[in-house]
């Protein structure tokens, strides 16, 4: 009779390994670009393509965007919103919120002594036309 191995050493992984894709700034396409128009001798294109890692299309994907003008003034550039704009715009709302709460303060001392003047008349007997005429607009 045979018996079965389920030896879990001798089996091989059957997960599929990925690895990250490579991403190339402009001017490292640019660079590859330079050297690529640079081979004049057979299979040097393609010891190139070996070196780099990369295939053949990318190289005519890269050449059609350089003569787009799409690598002209490609760089590393900072994802998320522009510093200056936002500097700009944060000022702004600070200048707008100090001043919403200066006038929050005044409108309340405003309220207080209004209230307080009500109080008064009443208690007084006199009445305040101007008042009215506020409190009816």
């Amino acid at each position: 009779m045979i018996e079965k191995v389920t030896d879990q050493a001798e089996r091989p992984d059957p997960e599929v390994k990925t690895t990250p894709r490579r991403r190339f700034s402009a001017k490292e396409k640019l660079r590859i670009l330079d050297e690529a128009d640079a081979c004049i001798g057979p299979g040097e294109i393609g010891a190139l393509v070996r070196r780099e890692g990369i295939y053949s299309s990318y190289l005519s994907r890269w050449r059609r965007a350089r003569d787009c003008g799409q690598l002209d003034g490609l760089g590393v550039k900072k994802r998320g919103p522009k510093q200056a704009a936002d500097q700009g715009l944060t000022e702004e709302i600070v200048s707008l919120r100090r001043e919403n709460k200066r006038l929050r303060a005044r409108l309340k001392q405003a309220e207080t002594i209004i209230d307080v003047q009500k109080k008064l008349s009443q208690m007084l007997g006199v009445e305040l036309s101007v008042q009215e005429s506020i409190e009816s607009e």
